[in-house]
């Protein structure tokens, strides 16, 4: 073969081998036919004919893809060279498209198709392969343009960009190719896509309706139930937004457009139905679940309970209680259960508990437990245990959330009875639901009354007997609550002495013992919480470091249900619960009148607490609590959030102590539990801000954007319903804040914290008044305080002055302070016809004397530089000081000796008297 030189031959050859398969053979005996052509038609036939060897080897080796990829090079040269030779051979073109598509050139492979359609436009190949490409090239475009609209949605200062990438991405066709992403099914492209979406629905009614009518709510339920975290969560955030946008957070004016997008009451209820469904579906995730339940507790209930419409929740009652119950009954050990996480049941507890409050009337509420009881009635059925455990189990739910329906119903008839029975069981899941519901009943103190007299002997018998360590500690638990039933009333002991600490210590052995799973551990931190009401406990346990630490590292688990149990047994070591405040008078007249009169532990008073909040301390309690407070709000509940609050107000008590809470992230951690919450709680948040505020650097302590999130806390805290000390530390807070910057200044006024501080200024108590004035001194650089000061009619500057002539000395500093600042930044204020009339008819002129020649070098030098102001401001003014005692005053600081401490004031004279001699006021001294 390799002595002919036929160029014809050797074509004939090649196709001979082609057509045997022989593919090497033919690329071989072209490639010696192109070397010895002269004819260029048969050229670049030859070329295009060894183009289809190549790509034929690419079809039969496509798993070894470096070598393929070398291969489609040579296809595309010789598709390239076949084309040089004949720029209309349509073959060659298209094979060349085929290389460039392999090569991810969709572009380029794009051209070359639609030249081949130009030419043969009726070729169905072709047409397809143009199509085909198109779509591709737009998907690939509307990928990138996701990626730049997350990018941008990341960052702050592209926000009125990012919008518009929405609106762009929005009207160019770009629902459906995110669609297409989604349809994809790779993790990376939806959670792109679904993020996109998200950002475009998000405060605007007209695209969120248009995105849930394109995507379809059945379809991003079906997205939301995948195992896959990131993406229900992703899923979740993008039904909130549509939720948040139809249901009025969008708040522009869209004119003519506004009977398009006005009603969306069908596409919320759509939507509430469809969470409904999904969390009774077996078909979805555990995550999907706990993101049904947690959107249906953040949208169902009223946001104000001052709107009388509660449909939304009657609504989820006649559509969903049962099936909220149903996921409250699955028992995780037995078969054919729904998917469930560590959280969910305690979810639908707290669904269900919010549901309840939101009923406005007692026929509603009847109807609410009236739906629960035959439910519960339902599924007792005397020949299966399954059924039993399940209504068991339900009614363990309704007692962890709205606990008077679960209450009710436990004393229904056969209720106790059955959960007896259970607890009896050869069963171990039996037992396991039967002391669990047991536990939740015994909540109120009448309740735990029955068990100690019928159930105590059951669960002791439980706990020796059993052999299963998951059985053994509820049970234990069970004796731990009902053992704590007194309180912290010492007087009320439900067991023998000692025996609520030999219970502490078997809890604090199971929760150091870390083979034993997270479930099993977090019933030993229950146990605590009920114990720790007892002040020996209490001590026992924060001696115990291993103990505590063992119980801060779970706070970390996935496993958040954890964190009501933590968070109780920190309050109850720290003693941040409220407390009676004991009326010696009413104690005598109890004790006459044979009434029962509450005990305080030896081991609750003062010092004990103390040694126990140090203890507390040390062993790293702030970055558990810095963990916590980051919890989802499905898990951490209000409640749970105002105990956290007061565990932080008592750590940060001793001032000390609070550079370690800022060291381990406790300011920041802080600001959320100030701003949300219950009431209470919120307070208490506050009111530890203001303590790390007072004594800290606040750049530091708040870092970044942060610090403008405090001001909001310490202004509210600036109330006649709060305490004094709580005022004078927000008043501290305040003044440090106002300190560092203009920005900070101006929100403290847009905060209306204003009038608040002035008020204070008049307040009896020396230190809150002494606080306000040195607010009001770092305040005086804004122009809105200034122009107050301005304003006819009013004292203020009065006040000012008169404040500079009070004996407390850190008063007079703050207040000779904010004069000097006034008399240098707002000259209109020293008009002679303002400052002399005060000047003649008070005592006015004999305070700025007395801060002249005052001992403290640093009041002495804010009266000199007021002196200085006034004598620059006004002729008549600087006149009528020089002609008093002040000259005198001025001419004894101004010969001093200097002396660093007093140089300011000596320089300050100095610049007085000067200022004097150039108006002519006075002449300097000849012989």
């Amino acid at each position: 073969m390799g002595e002919i030189a036929d160029p014809v031959q050797l074509k004939e050859e090649g196709n001979k081998h082609f057509q045997a398969g022989e593919i090497d053979k033919a690329i071989e005996c072209y490639t010696k036919a192109i070397k010895f052509s002269k004819d260029k038609k048969a050229l670049a036939v030859i070329y295009r004919n060894r183009s289809a060897c190549f790509l034929k080897k690419v079809r039969i080796l496509y798993t070894l893809q470096a070598y393929i990829k070398h291969i489609i090079f040579l296809h595309e040269f010789n598709s390239m060279s076949s084309i040089d030779v004949d720029a209309a051979d349509i073959k060659a073109l298209y094979r060349r498209c085929q290389a460039l598509e392999k090569l991810g050139k969709l572009d380029m492979a794009f051209k070359d198709v639609q030249r081949c359609a130009t030419l043969e436009p009726k070729n169905k190949t072709f047409l397809e392969t143009l199509r085909r490409l198109g779509a591709e090239i737009q998907l690939k475009v509307m990928i990138i343009s996701v990626k730049i609209h997350i990018f941008l949605s990341k960052t702050e200062q592209h926000v009125s960009r990012e919008d518009a990438g929405a609106e762009r991405i929005f009207q160019n066709n770009g629902v459906p190719l995110l669609v297409q992403l989604i349809d994809t099914g790779k993790p990376d492209m939806i959670l792109a896509a679904i993020r996109t979406l998200s950002g475009m629905c998000t405060g605007h009614r007209a695209r969120a309706t248009a995105v849930t009518h394109t995507v379809g709510i059945s379809k991003l339920c079906s997205i939301m139930a995948v195992d896959n975290e990131e993406i229900v969560l992703a899923t979740a955030n993008m039904l909130q937004c549509v939720y948040d946008s139809l249901s009025g957070g969008d708040k522009r004016n869209y004119g003519k457009e506004e009977a398009l997008v006005l009603d969306s009451s069908k596409d919320l209820k759509d939507i509430l139905l469809a969470l409904l469904e999904m969390i009774t579906s077996k078909k979805v995730s555990g995550h999907g679940r706990d993101q049904a339940l947690n959107l249906l507790s953040k949208n169902v209930p009223r946001k104000d309970k001052k709107n009388t419409d509660n449909t939304k929740a009657l609504f989820t009652i006649d559509h969903g209680l049962k099936k909220i119950l149903k996921v409250c009954g699955q028992v995780p050990d037995l078969p054919d259960q729904l998917p469930l996480t560590e959280n969910t049941q305690l979810i639908a507890s707290v669904l269900l508990n919010k549901v309840y409050d939101d009923l406005r009337c007692d026929p509603e509420r009847d109807n609410f437990r009236d739906i629960c009881d035959e439910y519960i009635k339902s599924k007792f059925d005397p020949n299966d245990m399954d059924k039993n455990i399940h209504a068991i189990n339900t009614l363990s739910g309704l007692l962890q959330g709205p606990f008077d329906v679960g209450n009710v119903l436990a004393g229904r008839q056969g209720v106790m009875e059955m959960m007896v029975a259970l607890c009896g069981s050869e069963r171990e899941v039996d037992q396991l639901v039967a002391v669990e519901a047991l536990i939740h009943a015994s909540t109120k103190t009448s309740k735990a009354s029955f068990f100690i007299s019928n159930g105590v002997t059951l669960l002791k018998d439980m706990y020796k007997k059993t052999k299963n360590e998951k059985i053994k500690i509820r049970a234990l638990v069970g004796l731990c609550k009902l053992g704590s039933a007194g309180g912290d009333d010492y007087s009320m002991r439900q067991f023998a002495e000692g025996s609520t600490e030999k219970l502490a210590k078997q809890c604090r052995k199971w929760l150091c013992n870390p083979t034993l799973d997270v479930r099993t551990r977090k019933w030993a931190i229950e146990g605590l919480a009920y114990l720790t009401n007892d002040a020996d406990v209490k001590d026992d346990f924060v001696d115990d470091e291993a103990a505590m630490r063992a119980m801060f590292e779970l706070t970390q688990s996935k496993d958040k249900t954890i964190l009501y149990a933590v968070a109780c047994t920190l309050v109850n070591c720290t003693n941040s619960y409220d407390k009676k405040e004991i009326i010696p008078e009413m104690v005598q007249l109890a004790k006459f009148s044979k009434q029962h009169v509450p005990e305080q532990h030896p081991k609750d008073k003062k010092d004990f607490i103390v040694r126990r909040v140090k203890k507390i301390l040390k062993a790293g309690v702030t970055s558990a609590l810095t963990v916590m407070v980051k919890a989802d709000n499905y898990v951490l509940t209000d409640q749970t959030k105002e105990m956290l609050a007061r565990v932080f107000l008592a750590l940060a008590d001793d001032i000390k102590d609070r550079g370690t809470i800022v060291a381990q992230g406790g300011g920041k951690a802080l600001i959320p539990l100030a701003l949300e919450g219950t009431d209470k709680g919120k307070i208490k948040a506050s009111h530890a801000l203001a303590k790390i505020a007072a004594v800290s650097n606040p750049e530091i302590a708040f870092p970044g954007e942060r610090i403008y999130e405090v001001v909001r806390p310490l202004v509210s805290l600036l109330n006649t319903e709060r305490d004094g000390l709580e005022n004078f530390e927000a008043l501290l807070g305040l003044t440090n804040l106002a300190a560092l910057n203009d920005k900070l200044r101006v929100k403290i006024l847009k905060e209306k914290a204003l009038p608040e501080i002035e008020n204070y200024m008049f307040e009896e108590h020396d230190q809150i008044r002494q606080a306000a004035t040195e607010c009001m001194c770092n305040l005086v650089c804004c122009k809105e305080v200034q122009d107050r000061y301005l304003e006819d009619g009013n004292d203020k500057l009065k006040l000012l002055i008169l404040l500079c002539g009070e004996d407390d000395v850190q008063l007079q500093r703050a207040a000779a302070g904010a004069l000097a600042m006034l008399t240098i930044l707002v000259p209109k204020l020293i008009d002679s016809t303002i400052m002399f009339y005060h000047l003649q008819t008070g005592q006015w002129l004999e305070i700025i004397q007395r801060l002249c020649i005052h001992d403290n070098p640093e009041i002495q030098h804010r009266g000199l530089v007021t002196v200085f102001n006034m004598l620059d401001a006004d002729e008549q003014l600087a006149k009528k000081l020089i002609e008093c005692e002040l000259l005198e005053i001025l001419t004894f600081v101004a010969k001093l000796e200097d002396n660093p401490k007093k140089q300011d004031a000596i320089n300050a004279a100095r610049a007085c008297l000067s200022r004097a001699l150039d108006s002519g006021l006075i002449k300097p001294f000849s012989n």
